[in-house]
This record gives C-alpha cells, sequence and structure tokens, in this order.
C-alpha cells in the first residue's frame, strides 16, 4: 500500500475521530475552559530535583479543559481567609486579582510551614477545576498542598479532599497519593469532578527553596447551585 495513501488514511482517522469527540463534548453541553496564562520563565524540569512522587513533565501545553457551558472563575476578586492574614510580601486580594506574572511583586508570600487560604463561594456549587499558581519564577515544588471542599467555614460538615500530596501526614489530614510536581506558568489544574460545597481550602507547607509559602493566583471554576 503506497506511502502516501497510509498517511491519508491515518489523518482521515484523526480528523474522524476529532470530529466525534467535538460532537459528543457539544451533545453533553461541555465546552473549554478559557485560561489565559502568564510568560512563562523557564523551560523544562531541573534534573537535580531530589523530591519523591515527583511527576513527568507533559513535554506539550495542557489540554483544553472541559466543564459544563456556564461555568466560570467563582472567586475571581475575592479576598480569602488566610492562617496568616499579614502576609511578609504582597496582600491576600493579588490571590485572585487575575495577575498571573511571575515578576516581583506579583505574589504573595506566606509564612513559613503549613499555611492554608480559604474561599467562600457563597453558596453551595459543583466545582470542575481549581487551578493554584503558586510561584513560577523559577522550578520549584511545593509540599503538603492540599485542596478540600466542605459545607461550613470551619470544614467539619462534608469534607471532601480532592488533591493531596502529603506523603508523609506531616500536615495531619492523611496520606495522599497524588503526586508532587514543579510549578510552572500553567499551573497546576486540579479536576474536582464537579463536587458539592461551599468553601474551598487550599494548604501548602514550604518549597524546595525554603519553607515559605507563596500564591500568585488561584481560580476556582464551578456553577453555583
Amino acid at each position: 500500500m503506497p506511502k502516501k495513501f497510509i498517511m491519508f488514511l491515518v489523518a482521515l482517522f484523526y480528523v474522524t475521530a476529532l470530529g466525534q469527540l467535538a460532537a459528543q463534548e457539544k451533545k453533553d453541553g461541555l465546552v473549554p475552559i478559557k485560561i489565559d496564562l502568564p510568560k512563562p520563565m523557564f523551560v523544562g524540569t531541573p534534573q537535580n530535583m531530589q523530591v519523591p512522587n515527583l511527576e513527568k513533565p507533559l513535554g506539550k501545553p495542557r489540554p483544553p479543559f472541559l466543564a459544563p457551558a456556564g461555568t466560570k472563575n467563582l472567586v475571581l476578586g475575592q479576598v480569602p481567609a488566610s492562617t496568616d492574614d499579614m502576609p511578609i510580601i504582597g496582600e491576600l486580594e493579588m490571590i485572585t486579582d487575575d495577575d498571573k506574572e511571575a515578576p516581583e511583586g506579583h505574589f504573595v508570600e506566606l509564612g513559613p510551614f503549613l499555611q492554608h487560604i480559604t474561599f467562600d463561594l457563597g453558596k453551595k456549587s459543583n466545582i470542575y477545576a481549581v487551578l493554584i499558581w503558586h510561584f513560577h519564577k523559577q522550578a520549584r515544588v511545593y509540599f503538603d498542598v492540599i485542596v478540600q471542599v466542605a459545607d461550613d467555614a470551619d470544614f467539619t460538615q462534608n469534607v471532601q479532599t480532592i488533591f493531596n500530596n502529603d506523603l508523609d501526614n506531616s500536615a495531619g489530614l492523611g496520606v495522599g497519593k497524588d503526586w508532587h510536581y514543579v510549578e510552572t506558568s500553567e499551573g497546576k489544574l486540579i479536576d474536582a469532578g464537579g463536587v458539592v460545597g461551599e468553601y474551598v481550602r487550599i494548604y501548602s507547607n514550604g518549597n524546595t527553596n525554603n519553607d515559605l509559602n507563596h500564591y500568585t493566583e488561584v481560580a476556582i471554576y464551578g456553577k453555583p447551585q
């Protein structure tokens, strides 16, 4: 069989498959979430990072994340509560100001060791994705990154953990099975699967550079019930 003909068949297969996928997505009411990414500051994963359970870089742009039509960032412009309400650098409102750039003056620095920030969505909502940019000016890994959803501000009712890479339970919330990851300009997108809750809490416990905790931007995509 001629090589050109084989290549034509392969191309036809992919075009057909993509068309079917797009049709199914439209039928299911799913659309890509619009995410504006900041400029990347570095490329690749450093080879000397001795971090257990470190996921390999994808090596290409992250595929679009699909969610029901009408999904939006529920915390844009909201000031989160924090265990450190007087950051070392920056102000808490910077975490949701839609400024994701990496240079100095664009991130918030919280105190050392275990810290968390909490968002009030205002009412119970279906949450489809949580997108976190800690600090992407240089390659870093943040520890004990845990994301929980609950029905109350004290996190005692219907608490659900949607991400946990705490390998030794040092945060006291249970051993996590998720992988460590290197911070990049794409941020960390956590698939929340439509979990229902009113409050979202994000933990971290220092990083490979120091014991401090940083946030450049957080977006929580969902739809109020």
